[in-house]
């Protein structure tokens, strides 16, 4: 079954033997940093920082089989007025596309997600959508929550 995986680099293994001979021991012990650095170069990066991208640890072959990494930034707004427009700053058209648009957003007391989906009532939902220039918030026409604050995340492919 291991046979299969398509991501065999991130998996370090949790043994190994070492070599008595110091000249032997120097190649192991260099192949097995390398295999220490592969593996945590292949995680998830957990970092969040508002107004400044970084990278996720994402790594995507949707050209040609050429690597691209993932962005991201955070986005944090304390008030709201719907359609809020959140500049967001990102060249849409030098961008591979979003991979994730997420968040949440509290009314001083619970916390929804965004986009914020009402299973009773669909005129009482919360959109996000991105444009070339603005994360857009938009209330529904019903009684949607009423938000104070929140944050939005985007992660998009670079280039390759």
């Amino acid at each position: 079954m291991t046979a299969n995986l398509n991501n065999p680099t991130s998996f370090l293994r949790t043994s190994r033997e070492f070599p008595q001979d110091p000249e032997l021991l120097s190649v192991e012990l260099d192949k097995s940093y390398v295999d220490i650095a592969n593996a945590v170069n292949a995680r998830t990066i957990g970092i969040f920082p508002v107004n400044r991208n970084v990278l996720t640890g994402e790594s995507w072959f949707f050209n040609q089989n050429k690597k691209q990494n993932t962005i991201r930034q955070v986005y944090r707004f304390t008030t709201f007025t719907s359609p809020l427009l959140i500049p967001h700053g990102i060249n849409t058209t030098t961008i591979g596309g979003f991979t994730r648009i997420y968040g949440t957003a509290t009314n001083g007391t619970n916390w929804y997600p965004l986009p914020y989906v009402d299973v009773v009532a669909a005129n009482n939902q919360i959109n996000v959508i991105v444009t070339p220039t603005n994360i857009v918030i938009t209330a529904g026409a019903g009684a949607p929550p009423a938000i104070t604050s929140g944050f939005i995340v985007l992660e998009w492919l670079a280039q390759p």
